[in-house]
């Protein structure tokens, strides 16, 4: 399952790239038809459905594409899934193509929670520090969670980057019960 995921996910990717395509454009639009057939269980019977020929799948996705405004690229993407009857993984392999995306333009996404709501300032000087920390520019998530004190904890990709009050004072608890 892994190597279909990133298959098709590298190769829509080379096609962003190659016909240079609006990146952040060309993943919105994907991640809005993922989460449409997400959140669609008619949808999905349809897609799946060995009995539907690909002709018909391919003209409820034209619907869709039509009524959404949806791109020919990703309308493209979206019926070779169909035809190769890969779309129980489409939410798979539309994450792994915003992975490979991001990669591929040295973006990184982050999601940071603070106990507070940062100005934009704030944000800014953050998202600067994640920056010079990562190599690679920020994309943020803002999330409030006030049981951290202060300061922040930034997840980017599998590092988490704890400046929050509650961690310091847990890293010191941890020192407290080492030492005694």
């Amino acid at each position: 399952m892994a190597s279909v995921v990133n298959t098709y996910a590298r190769a829509f990717a080379d096609v962003v790239e190659a016909n240079r395509l609006d990146p952040a454009l060309t993943m919105a639009e994907t991640q809005q038809l993922a989460a449409l057939v997400r959140e669609s269980r008619e949808l999905r019977k349809v897609w799946d459905s060995p009995s539907i020929p690909a002709d018909q799948k391919r003209a409820v996705l034209d619907a869709i594409v039509k009524r959404a405004a949806i791109s020919r690229p990703v309308r493209n993407f979206v019926a070779v899934i169909i035809d190769k009857g890969r779309t129980r993984f489409l939410g798979q392999i539309v994450e792994q193509f915003a992975q490979e995306l991001n990669q591929r333009l040295g973006l990184a996404e982050a999601e940071i929670t603070t106990s507070r709501e940062l100005t934009s300032e704030e944000r800014k000087a953050l998202e600067a520090d994640l920056t010079r920390a990562t190599g690679k520019k920020i994309h943020a998530r803002y999330l409030q969670d006030r049981s951290l004190l202060g300061g922040a904890v930034a997840r980017v990709g599998s590092t988490v980057y704890d400046g929050s009050v509650k961690g310091q004072l847990e890293r010191m608890r941890q020192l407290l019960a080492i030492s005694s």
